[in-house]
């Protein structure tokens, strides 16, 4: 069985990284995950115990402390981190900008809404569904 440090890649891709003990993560170890967010977690037989889950977008969670988008604050992260843009320059997505909006069209969040048409599309102007 697998004991020391070691790394183990699962078929999901999914990859840890740590401490091992009679073949389960037992120790200081991490999970890292194919979309770039990760877990480190000090494991107790193949169970954590206690860790911190981060996102690809550098934001985490880490027991009750969340702070990222809840019902009072509605910033992306980077937005939190960095400011918000200078009017003009909308942000529709963490990693920045998405698309772009035509005059007279309104923003979804996925998309946007057309009045003249009566249908939101996404940002590659592909239909999403009508309003």
């Amino acid at each position: 069985r697998m004991e020391g440090f070691g790394f183990y890649k699962l078929p999901t891709g999914t990859e840890y990284r740590g401490e091992l003990w009679d073949g389960m993560f037992h120790g200081e170890g991490e999970l890292l995950f194919p979309g770039g967010s990760r877990y480190r977690a000090l494991w107790v037989r193949g169970v954590p115990t206690q860790g911190k889950y981060s996102f690809a977008d550098g934001s985490g969670y880490e027991g009750e402390k969340w702070n990222y988008c809840d019902g009072y604050d509605r910033r992306f992260y980077t937005e939190i981190v960095s400011g918000f843009k200078p009017p003009g320059i909308p942000q529709f997505t963490n990693l920045g900008r998405s698309g772009e909006i035509p005059e007279g069209c309104y923003d979804c969040g996925d998309g946007f809404y057309d009045p003249k048409t009566g249908v939101i599309v996404d940002y590659r102007l592909r239909f999403l569904r009508n309003a």
